[in-house]
């Protein structure tokens, strides 16, 4: 087949490169140059330098032709400014899911020709007959960031590393010699590089003070710089002794951020929560007035709860967990499993 194959500098995309080279098919490779350095330049150096550096590196090594596409455009218009304006609102956005669904499997689609008949990452996910199914590695599988594409999106994709654990890449990246092959992980959103998220979220959004008031006792305990730069659930950056402190409720009208010693306490958790916005893979229609058993994702990692969704006649759901969960955030995604096989996702309320 003729593939792009889309690489980052990271170990699995070039692990899933050399797979693919090996196979015989007909690739050539595409770095995606969506960094922001002209926003971002004062608060330090582009990190994808040494990104496509690598990229070179590994390209070069398997004799594959490179591209760079520069999708800083779209990638402000579709990804960051659904980040900004979902901060803004006091959600709590991912940013991995929409690169994911907009630019990645979206506007990279439109950028290159019909002649490319799959588009490879280095995802932990597999693809079978349009059916977008679980990795074997628990830890690593990345359903959850491709929950949002479209059966359109999922029939043109490519995930070479689908059937491997993580352990299994790290060893086929030294049997390839690859030059990155001791690189670490990434971690982080992925136009921030190396920037902590407040950094960003301060040049665009300022400061704002507010009140920090303990939920237990009413009593104000300090004050903030804006509801944006908390979470549900976050403990670290609250800035006060005696600790821990977990966030637990915002006020957004008020600007007031509700901090809790005893955040694991029963009553700071919630066993149910509302999803709308769905985008169903795989063919699934789910039942209107009915409540089915499904397995759910409420982040990305390998908690999966055994749920009941009940399914409402406004194209809403209500997830009922089996236990309470201590982190639910508005503007989150929940992805739906039915027998190792991702139904799609809904946005939590």
């Amino acid at each position: 087949m003729k593939i792009a194959v889309l690489v980052s500098g990271g170990v699995d995309s070039a692990v899933a490169l050399n797979l693919l080279k090996e196979e015989g098919h007909d690739l050539t490779a595409f770095y995606l140059k969506i960094w922001l350095e002209d926003e971002l330049s004062f608060l330090g150096e582009c990190p994808w330098e040494e990104d496509l550096a690598m990229v070179r590196a590994v390209c070069e090594q398997a004799g594959v032709p490179l591209e760079v596409i520069s999708l800083q455009k779209e990638y402000w218009d579709r990804v960051v400014t659904y980040t900004i304006d979902e901060v803004k609102a006091g959600r709590t956005p991912n940013p991995d899911i929409m690169c994911n669904q907009r630019i990645k499997f979206g506007a990279f689609y439109d950028k290159i020709d019909d002649s490319y008949e799959k588009v490879a990452t280095g995802h932990y996910a597999q693809v079978e007959n349009g059916v977008l199914k679980i990795s074997p590695d628990e830890i690593k599988d990345q359903t959850y960031f491709l929950a949002q594409l479209s059966p359109a999106q999922l029939q043109r994709a490519l995930f070479p590393l689908g059937k491997y654990p993580k352990e299994k890449v790290r060893e086929l990246a030294h049997q390839f010699d690859l030059p990155n092959k001791d690189r670490k992980d990434s971690q982080g959103i992925c136009f921030l590089g190396k920037i902590e998220f407040s950094e960003f979220i301060r040049h665009h959004l300022g400061t704002q003070s507010g009140d920090l008031i303990n939920v237990d006792t009413g009593e104000k305990m300090g004050e903030h710089d804006g509801y944006w730069y908390y979470t549900i659930g976050q403990r670290k950056g609250i800035g006060l002794g005696n600790g821990p402190w977990f966030v637990v409720r915002k006020d957004i009208p008020s600007n007031t951020i509700y901090i809790s010693n005893e955040y694991h306490a029963e009553d700071k958790s919630r066993d149910k929560v509302k999803v709308t916005q769905f985008n169903w893979l795989s063919g699934y229609e789910p039942p209107i007035r009915e409540t089915v058993p499904l397995k759910v994702k409420l982040r990305h990692g390998p908690q999966v709860y055994d749920a009941q969704v009940e399914f409402h006649d406004d194209d809403s759901a209500t997830i009922h967990l089996p236990e309470s969960d201590q982190g639910i955030a508005a503007g989150q995604f929940a992805v739906f499993y039915k027998e190792g096989v991702c139904l799609g996702s809904g946005v939590m309320g």
